[in-house]
C-alpha cells in the first residue's frame, strides 16, 4: 500500500503470538518438564522423586518393552514398503489422462483421511472378526475363516493391512512429483527405443527419489507413533498376548494405567532417539541415491 511502512516488526510477531503461545505451552515446555520427569519417580498423586537414569536401566531390563520394540519394528519393516509400494502404483496409474482421474483421486485418498480415527479402526475390527466380512467371504469360497483379531499370529498383520491401506497421502505427494517431470525426458527415450518398464527404471524412479525419500521417512516416523489402531483392535491391552502391543501402546499403560509418569517419560525419549537415529541414518545414505534435478 502507498505510503505504509514495513519498519514495525513487532506486528509480524503480533499476528506470530498465537502460534507462538500454543507451541511454547503444548510443545516445548511439556518436552521439557517430560525430559525431567524421566529421571524421577512420578505417579501423578505425589511429587516427583529424583532417581537419575534408573528409568532409563529398567527400560533395558523390561521385557515388554522389547517385546513391544519388536512388534512395532515389524510393523514398520513390512507396512511402510508396501504402503509406498502400492502408492507409488496408484500415482502412476493415475497420473494417465483418463475420465474421472479426479473421482478415482478423491476416493483412494479417502482412506488417509479417516484411517487413523477410532471409527475407522472399529470398522476394521469388525471386518476381521470371527462374525466379520471376511470370514463371510471366505464362506462362500469354502474355507473356513478364524478370529484373525484374537490369533497372535495374524493379528498384527491385520494391523499392518490396515497400514497399507492408508497410502493416499504419500500417493498424493508422488502424483505432485510426477508431475514435475519434464515431458523431454520421456521424448528422448522414447526416440531411443526404450520400453514403459525401462523408462520407468531408469527416468521415472530416479527423478521420483526426492519425494520416495521423503515419503520413506515421513511414513516410518509415523508408523513408529501408531497407536490407535493397536489400541482400539487390542481393547487397549496389547492382546492377544501382546502381539499387537506397540510401543506407544506399552507407553500409553504405563503412564495412564500404572501411573508411571517417569517410567513412561523415560520410554518417549527412548522413542524419539531411536527415530531420530533412523532419520540420520537415512540421510546419511540418502545422498548415495537420491537424485536433486538442478
Amino acid at each position: 500500500m502507498k505510503g505504509y511502512k514495513f519498519n514495525r516488526p513487532w506486528e509480524g510477531y503480533v499476528f506470530l503470538a498465537p502460534w507462538i503461545t500454543g507451541f511454547l505451552c503444548f510443545t516445548v515446555i511439556p518436552m521439557i518438564l517430560s525430559l525431567y520427569f524421566s529421571f524421577t519417580y512420578y505417579d501423578i498423586m505425589t511429587p516427583p522423586k529424583w532417581i537419575g537414569i534408573k528409568n532409563y536401566v529398567d527400560i533395558f531390563h523390561d521385557p515388554r518393552f522389547y517385546k513391544s520394540l519388536r512388534v512395532t519394528v515389524t510393523y514398520v519393516v513390512l507396512g511402510v514398503p508396501f504402503q509406498l509400494t502400492f502408492a507409488l502404483i496408484l500415482a502412476v496409474i493415475l497420473k494417465k489422462d483418463i475420465p474421472g482421474v479426479r473421482i478415482y483421486r478423491a476416493i483412494y485418498y479417502l482412506p488417509s483421511l479417516f484411517g487413523g480415527s477410532v471409527a475407522v479402526a472399529i470398522l476394521w475390527r469388525q471386518l476381521f472378526n470371527k462374525e466379520g466380512a471376511v470370514n463371510k467371504i471366505l464362506a462362500l469360497l469354502g474355507i473356513e475363516g478364524m478370529n484373525w483379531i484374537a490369533t497372535p499370529s495374524t493379528a498384527l498383520y491385520t494391523l499392518i493391512l490396515l497400514s497399507i491401506w492408508q497410502f493416499g497421502s504419500p500417493m498424493v505427494i508422488f502424483l505432485g512429483g510426477l508431475k514435475q517431470i519434464s515431458s523431454d525426458y520421456y521424448e528422448a527415450a522414447e526416440i531411443d527405443g526404450c520400453g514403459k518398464i525401462r523408462t520407468f527404471f531408469h527416468i521415472t524412479l530416479p527423478l521420483l527419489t526426492p519425494m520416495v525419500f521423503f515419503n520413506i521417512v515421513m511414513t516410518i516416523i509415523n508408523a513408529f507413533q501408531a497407536f490407535t489402531p493397536s489400541y482400539i483392535i487390542s481393547g487397549g491391552t496389547g492382546a492377544p498376548v501382546d502381539s499387537t502391543l506397540f510401543y506407544t501402546l506399552y507407553l500409553y499403560i504405563k503412564g495412564f494405567r500404572h501411573f508411571s509418569m517417569g517410567y513412561a517419560s523415560a520410554l518417549a525419549w527412548v522413542l524419539l532417539v531411536i527415530i531420530a537415529t533412523i532419520t540420520a541414518i537415512m540421510f546419511l545414505i540418502g545422498k548415495y541415491w537420491v537424485y536433486y534435478d538442478e
